[in-house]
């Protein structure tokens, strides 16, 4: 453990070593050093004792924590020690605050994911207001533990268990930029079970989920038809725009879909009738918006709204139900009405199930032809459906191209 009178030069000259890491003690200030790791990371660190016992206290990183202000920290927490208690629970400097970290994670390792927005959301709701002030290497795993545990407590099981999968994976890219030393949450199991979603709409259901947003208007009631009509996903259809629109077809981009492949809709005549009725804002580019300056958002509102109003035509709520179920309903009664499976994934955007492996290599015929089809055969028994009609025969060729 070498001791010197650390100096600014001194510090910025000290090369990592070939493994592990080394302490510099600064000559001067008992239990100040700067610990270097193999990686290159510089940090802070502050030993001492309390109760008989001997701690580490992480201060902060090397540069964006200077010497100076290393030696203030390092005076800040020796007199609180000297008071008898712990200065982990001392205010943290910016750089080091778990809020500053995950930040700064969110820049560097979510920017360019297309589920980015989501992973802020669910971070910054769950997670900076109860680690607020907290410093990044202070949070233990049973702090970890009481968070996730309380958003499963709260019947969110399901989002317990993304937000383990995020705040893993924050944690790992923490260590491996030198920030914190060891990941709190290694080796901890998530909460629960994952819930596989099997929930399809009846017929019935369908038609009341479709009157009922009729009856509230724009501009969620025709997005929520949108996405029947379609079996789209919901995101696709909350932030599409108006230059995605392609004569009767919706385009997407890769940057646009879950898979990063791109991606076309046929519309159907029912369909393509709707997108014409819509209102254009302004001069925006969105189809569905309020502002002209941002997609809709408030999907959680907009159900509550249609299954308020489902409730009064139903005479009573129907069962427990989610805008996704409106895909998977889409998808079942495309293969009730005798739509193949290769033209079902296809038109959902799938590239696991039957277009994987050899299959997904060598097969690239993109059903543009069947989908429509498909697609059209959909919105004429959405028709039936929601006009009590009773079902027709499906004629065969409908199951797509003979090989």
């Amino acid at each position: 453990m070498p001791t010197r009178a650390l100096t600014v030069a001194a510090v910025e000259r000290i090369k990592p070593p070939s493994g592990g890491q080394a302490d510099y003690f600064d000559k001067g200030f008992p239990g100040l050093a700067l610990r270097v790791s193999y990686g290159g990371a510089k940090a802070w660190v502050y030993f001492y004792r309390l109760h008989g016992k001997l701690h580490r206290l992480t201060l902060g990183r090397s540069p964006a924590m200077s010497l100076a202000e290393a030696r203030d920290a390092w005076r800040d927490a020796r007199k609180t020690v000297g008071k008898g208690e712990s200065p982990a629970r001392r205010k943290p400097t910016a750089a080091d605050s778990f809020v500053s970290v995950a930040e700064e994670w969110l820049k560097r390792d979510q920017a360019h994911n297309r589920s980015a927005a989501e992973v802020k959301r669910v971070i910054q709701r769950n997670v900076m207001s109860a680690w607020d002030g907290r410093l990044i290497a202070t949070i233990s795993r049973r702090d970890v533990l009481d968070l996730i545990d309380g958003v499963a407590d709260r019947g969110a099981v399901t989002m317990a268990r993304r937000l383990h999968a995020h705040l893993h994976r924050l944690f790992r890219w923490s260590v491996g930029r030198g920030i914190i030393e060891v990941n709190p949450m290694t080796d901890l199991p998530k909460p629960g079970a994952a819930v596989k979603r099997d929930r399809v709409l009846a017929g019935a259901e369908l038609a009341v989920v479709w009157n009922a947003a009729e009856k509230i208007g724009w501009p969620f009631g025709p997005a929520v038809q949108l996405l029947i009509l379609t079996a789209a996903r919901r995101d696709e259809i909350g932030a599409l725009r108006w230059a995605e629109i392609d004569g009767d077809e919706i385009k997407l981009a890769g940057a646009r879909t879950k898979n990063g492949e791109p991606h076309s809709i046929p519309l159907s005549t029912a369909a393509a009738k709707l997108i014409d009725s819509l209102p254009h804002i302004g001069s925006s580019d969105y189809v569905f918006t309020t502002n002209g300056e941002t997609p809709i958002s408030g999907w959680s509102k907009a159900k509550s709204h249609v299954d308020a109003v489902a409730a009064k035509l139903n005479d009573g709520a129907l069962p427990a139900w989610r805008l996704h179920d409106l895909r998977r309903t889409a998808a079942t009664g495309l293969q009730r009405i005798g739509i193949g499976l290769q033209v079902i994934e296809a038109l959902l955007g799938h590239v696991a199930g039957s277009r994987t492996g050899v299959v997904g290599v060598y097969q690239r015929h993109s059903y543009d032809t069947e989908k429509r089809i498909a697609l059209e055969a959909w919105s004429r028994e959405i028709e039936r459906i929601t006009e009590g009609k009773p079902a027709a025969i499906i004629p065969m060729q409908l199951r797509g191209r003979r090989r």
